[in-house]
């Protein structure tokens, strides 16, 4: 049977689990080539011409399957805050080593094609026209199977990234942070478009999340975090992803405290933990806030809020519009100045 039209593209999906890329590309590629025909002034003429499309074609699919499979982590290479999500969770050199690779392959591959169409065009018999064919696709084989790794590789990033969300880096990040089961994320709902889980229970939150909130001619973005426990030089993964959200991300920083304890830490350790940020993250804006308003008092300064009655959203939300201000104007926007509105007004 026929493939049906746009086979080849539904070919640079990520490969099923146990079945190795290498064997993929190949299949769709040689099955690609099989299907080519050609005419000519004689059976030696057709059989050449019909050799160099099957090798032009498998050679063409097989570098596109390269390209679109190293797309999404050749950008994210671009973002600094994808790029260290990447290097944390593979290491440093993993995906770059993986895309240099793969991209060095597409080079050979080129190259390859180039030499066997010469070497095709000096054959005069069919035998040898059809072995010239069958030593290109062996060579083009090894090839690949060479980077088979590195797909691998490249593919794992894909599915780690595609869980993680996209951040414009047009718009103002607020990053919402603290100790684990401290309240961010039901803040983060009332705030924001996100829809986080929410569960009475430690590290719920197991990586960035990101909602957003009108802020009149603009967005925001509000990112939700994974608990920090404040442990110098040792750190989860988890929570190594809301420390790059911290560092790459973030234009204002909502630091989630809570007062009744309930969370397991003491509000001392909290706040140790907001006074060394205050230190590590001088250069960003940082809001405090008690959440479980609801639950108990404090004799704290800091604004106190509910996200299940929803007391001191109004006053937060007023707060972060100050902050980010200058952060949203600050960055470009399709609007002319005069278009610009000093009122801000956040959804939600």
């Amino acid at each position: 049977m026929p493939p049906r039209r746009g086979r080849e593209d539904r070919g640079a999906s990520l490969a099923p689990r146990g079945r190795a890329p290498s064997s993929i590309l190949l299949d769709l590629a040689f099955h690609q080539a099989y299907k080519a025909s050609a005419h000519g002034t004689d059976r030696l003429d057709r059989s050449r011409r019909r050799a160099l499309l099957k090798i032009v074609r498998t050679s063409a699919v097989l570098r596109r399957q390269l390209r679109l499979r190293s797309a999404r982590c050749s950008a994210a290479l671009e973002e600094p805050l994808s790029a260290e999500l990447l290097a944390r969770r593979f290491g440093p050199s993993a995906v770059p080593g993986s895309l240099g690779r793969v991209y060095r392959a597409q080079t050979r591959l080129l190259g390859l094609s180039e030499a066997a169409q010469r070497s095709l065009r000096r054959r005069s018999d069919v035998i040898g026209i059809g072995a010239e064919v069958r030593a290109f696709y062996g060579r083009a084989a090894s090839m690949i199977r060479e980077v088979d790794a590195n797909l691998v590789t490249l593919e794992a990033a894909e599915r780690f990234l595609k869980q993680r969300p996209r951040i414009d880096p047009n718009v103002a990040t607020v990053v919402v942070a603290g100790f684990p089961n401290v309240g961010k994320s039901s803040l983060v709902a009332r705030l924001s478009s996100a829809k986080p889980e929410v569960a009475a229970y430690p590290f719920t939150t197991l990586s960035i999340a990101v909602g957003h909130a009108d802020l009149g001619f603009d967005r925001m973005q509000v990112m939700d975090t994974p608990g920090v426990l404040g442990r110098a030089g040792r750190t989860n993964p988890a929570e190594g992803e809301a420390l790059v959200a911290l560092e790459h991300a973030a234009d204002a920083i909502l630091f989630v405290l809570d007062p009744t304890e309930e969370c397991g830490y003491t509000l001392a350790e909290q706040e140790q933990l907001l006074a060394r940020w205050k230190d590590e993250y001088g250069g960003v804006p940082i809001l405090e806030v008690e959440t479980k308003a609801d639950l108990t008092t404090s004799p704290s300064s800091r604004l106190r809020v509910s996200a299940v009655t929803g007391a001191g959203l109004k006053e937060l939300k007023a707060l972060i519009q100050g902050l980010l201000r200058a952060a949203v104007l600050s960055k470009p926007t399709p609007l002319a100045p005069e278009e610009l509105t000093t009122e801000f007004e956040l959804g939600g």
